[in-house]
């Protein structure tokens, strides 16, 4: 056959599925992407009308928006503020999939807060380090927020400013981590607005060099190796490894956190869940260099279980420690 006629017949193949995230994501062969509209986690919302809520755009430019929540009766006149930024990976997730709102609806209405939900460019269409930057635009818009001239009352008239807690569940537990060594302690930048603590859940974090825990996770696992293995190669910058920085805070080319002055950091991860070694080392890391940190682990948990089972024993357990987070840290 001569070159052209192979050609040919290459050219005739159809694309052939290469990369699939739970169902919502699928990867092509000839570089084409399709995601789906329905969440993978199609559950029931719960809106029983206790917590009211609002969608607005916080980055015009990138399409991007986040979802307010508040009690709709606060228990007081002034709330703090709680950012609760999505997992999924960095490739699958949104503020509107059922499971974040339903998550988001018990943080407002058991913290008594004022939830941010932000969403971020994904991968592999825009790769990291974009969701990091998406998470540092949602809390700017915070501050702009704070000194606008004609501010939106519907957040002002019940938001504190100087108590802000960010929160991430996987991917975006990464992004929270991220957010606080970018912002340091005291978050000075940000002013008027004040971060007092981070909430890093169950937080996606790599590594070339696999933990034990990743090594030995059971295929049927929740998030099992293969399904790591797939979101850190779509979503790492191309050419880099999971010794990236942004991916690894420890590894052979990342800048030592020893030195940064950190706000309190709370790290939650399930028993059974396969970043449960990479959690824990990076709570005894910092903890070792003298940063505040508190670490609870929920033995035999899956990744997720507080999402996945939100009224769960262990999820109104973490509830109650988020919630004396905040107590301590204001």
């Amino acid at each position: 056959m001569s070159s052209n006629a192979e050609g040919t017949a290459a050219a005739s193949v159809p694309p052939y599925e290469v990369d699939e995230c739970r169902g919502v994501l699928r990867v092509y062969s000839d570089g084409s992407i399709v995601r789906s509209t329905k969440p993978s986690f199609d559950v029931p919302v719960h809106d029983d009308g206790s917590v009211v809520w609002k969608d607005v755009v916080f980055d015009a430019m990138h399409g991007l928006q986040l979802r307010l929540y508040k009690p709709a009766a606060p228990s007081s006149s002034k709330l703090p503020i709680f950012y609760y930024i999505h997992g999924g990976g960095f490739c699958i997730g949104s503020r509107t999939w059922p499971n974040c709102q339903n998550y988001c609806f018990q943080l407002a209405s058991e913290l008594q807060a004022v939830i941010v939900a932000p969403d971020y460019r994904l991968a592999p269409e825009v790769r990291l380090p974009a969701a990091i930057k998406d998470g540092y635009t949602a809390v700017k818009w915070l501050q702009a927020q704070a000194v606008a001239k004609e501010p939106d009352t519907w957040l002002t008239d019940v938001a504190d400013f100087g108590r802000v807690f960010i929160s991430g569940d996987s991917a975006g537990g990464n992004i929270a981590h991220n957010l606080a060594v970018q912002l340091g302690a005291g978050s000075g930048e940000l002013a008027p607005v004040r971060v007092r603590g981070y909430v890093l859940l169950a937080p996606f974090f790599g590594g070339t060099a696999l933990t034990r825990s990743e090594a030995e996770g059971p295929k049927e696992a929740f998030l099992n190796w293969e399904l790591i293995d797939r979101f850190w190669r779509l979503s790492i910058p191309v050419g880099e490894t999971t010794d990236h920085p942004l991916v690894n805070p420890f590894g052979p080319v990342s800048p030592s956190l020893e030195a940064v002055e950190l706000d309190p950091i709370l790290v939650v991860v399930g028993g059974s869940d396969l970043l449960k070694d990479r959690a824990d080392d990076y709570a005894k890391k910092l903890k070792e260099w003298g940063k505040k940190i508190e670490y609870a682990e929920f033995e035999g948990k899956q990744h997720g279980f507080f999402t996945i089972y939100p009224n769960s024993p262990e999820s109104k357990e973490l509830m109650i420690i988020i919630k004396r987070f905040i107590t301590e840290n204001s």
